[in-house]
């Protein structure tokens, strides 16, 4: 989900750090503490001692790459398509295997097909999140919306949002996450696997392993992230361009952790306040029947408007004070006193735990309208796990293992990761490229080719990865030559907002319009 976004007082938001198909970051409560510096660099994992260290190559092998036939239909149109399970070897420097990544591939056997690479992010999330809820050909259904049970039959539908229609599907599972594993210790892991510069050669690499492995180095190549996902893309994408020498098409970033000074200094700078009111209104809005593209446009010129006007001026505008606070009162429909007391600054935890408190209930950083019950109400800090990720990470797992060793026959008993926490928590966030964000390699690939074409989308709920950090980035952006090759779109919803069939296929749409421009 996501680990690095934006943290006012010490939140770990689930997605928009970490990035699990929807995920940014994993939520606070799955941390050993509470403490506000939990962005600060973890421990290094200790070394293995010296008689275990070979043991890490004589894990069981995995098995040979498998593939068989199937078929979905979109919008009564019947494709036959190849899936394939198989892997890709990790080396480092001197040759030698490090690690295997795993894949899912969905191939159709036709000339000219684009060639899209999807990643999630976390740090420490599997590709299945994109796979089974957003792009793939099978829809895994009853997950991600209020009111989903973990525990009912995993049942598959259709994907009317799949993007197999105009374009080939690769996922990739990180080290660590999926069945991918390292073969090295846990000292040697870190150093090649876990960390923001590490992550995006290898997974660089893979990428031009696979399109020499399969034949597709002509093909037109996309890539699309979600969350941390949203980091990793511009990276990968300017990693392939300038060092391995393949050129990218386009890349979709979906509910992207990509920018992380619009996030911080919030005792100086309006922006923070400015990213959470948005959604916050949104959800507001939605539990009323009202959310609406017109309604929102309202809502964003508030924003950008008076409300960030009196975020700067603060105190020294006693009435401008006054007047902001009504009128964020009005557009949330929190309690008064709360919105006075919080200044018309709405803090994260504080809103998920106010808005559902007459309830017992406790609503997710992902999509504050998906809510379970506190556990712990008296607490003076959320401690359960995330409503929406405590929903969907079991079936998502089930659904996926059963698919990868039942359906295909990839026969494996090795131990399948949805989220590894593992991951997440040996992640090296004391590198300075996690304070730098993409958006300089965003920009850069942009300028390099004057055909390469950029779509972030984003649901209107979603607190983790806020919509208005992508719209005041781009707003920054220069234009270069057609304007419309970096495009925002929103959709009713939270970070996954493609758990709504009609979000994700008017998002569909919109990246077909795309691909279909090369």
């Amino acid at each position: 989900m996501n680990a690095l976004a934006r943290l006012p007082r010490g939140m770990v938001a689930p997605c928009a750090v970490l990035g699990l198909a929807a995920l940014c970051t994993f939520p606070a409560a799955a941390q050993k503490d509470h403490n506000p510096s939990s962005a600060a660099p973890s421990a290094a994992a200790p070394a293995a001692p010296a008689s275990a260290q070979a043991d890490y190559n004589k894990l069981p092998p995995l098995p040979p790459d498998k593939s068989i036939d199937q078929s979905v239909v979109v919008d009564g149109r019947t494709l036959h398509y190849t899936v394939t399970v198989g892997t890709l070897p990790v080396r480092q420097p001197d040759g030698k295997v490090a690690g295997e990544l795993v894949y899912t591939a969905y191939t159709i056997d036709q000339p000219d097909r684009p060639v899209t690479f999807a990643v999630n992010g976390g740090p420490g999330a599997s590709s299945v999140f994109l796979n089974f809820g957003a792009i793939g050909p099978k829809h895994l259904d009853g997950i991600g919306n209020k009111n989903d049970s973990a525990s009912e039959p995993i049942h598959f539908s259709d994907n009317q949002g799949t993007w197999l229609g105009f374009t080939d599907l690769v996922f990739l599972d990180p080290i660590g996450t999926g069945f991918s594993r390292s073969l090295v210790d846990p000292a040697q892991a870190k150093k090649l696997f876990f960390g923001p510069v590490s992550d995006v050669n290898y997974l660089s690499e893979a990428i031009y392993d696979w399109l020499v492995k399969n034949g597709r180095l002509t093909s037109r190549k996309y890539m699309v992230g979600e969350s941390y996902g949203g980091y990793r893309v511009p990276r990968i994408v300017y990693e392939l361009q300038s060092q391995l020498g393949v050129a990218m098409n386009g890349e979709v970033l979906v509910s992207p952790y990509m920018n992380p000074t619009v996030e911080s200094h919030g005792d100086l700078s309006p922006l923070p306040w400015m990213l959470t009111l948005p959604p916050i209104t949104a959800a507001n809005l939605e539990r009323q029947g009202k959310l609406t593209p017109e309604a929102m446009q309202s809502v964003i010129a508030y924003d950008e408007g008076d409300y960030a006007t009196a975020l700067i001026k603060g105190n020294s505008d006693p009435a401008l004070q006054q007047a902001m606070i009504q009128k964020v009162t009005e557009m949330t429909g929190l309690d008064p006193t709360f919105v006075k007391e919080s200044g018309g600054r709405l803090e994260t935890e504080a809103y998920l735990r106010e808005v559902w408190r007459e309830q017992g209930k406790v609503g997710s950083v992902y999509d504050s309208n998906v809510t379970m019950y506190d556990p712990f109400p008296w607490s003076p800090w959320p401690k359960a796990n995330d409503p929406l990720l405590a929903s969907m990470v079991g079936p998502t797992t089930t659904a996926m293992v059963n698919f990868v060793t039942q359906t295909v026959g990839w026969k494996t008993d090795a131990q399948y990761y949805a989220l590894s926490y593992a991951v997440n928590a040996a992640w090296d966030r004391s590198n300075p490229a996690m304070r730098e964000g993409s958006v300089t390699q965003l920009r850069d690939a942009i300028a390099a080719d004057p055909e390469f074409r950029v779509v972030i989308a984003h649901g209107w709920d979603d607190l983790s990865c806020p919509f208005m950090g992508s719209v005041l980035t781009v707003n920054e952006m220069p234009v270069m030559g057609d304007p419309t090759r970096v495009s925002v779109h929103e959709f009713p919803g939270g970070h996954m907002f493609y758990t709504r069939e009609a979000s994700r296929v008017a998002f569909q749409k919109i990246v077909e319009d795309m691909y279909s421009k090369h």
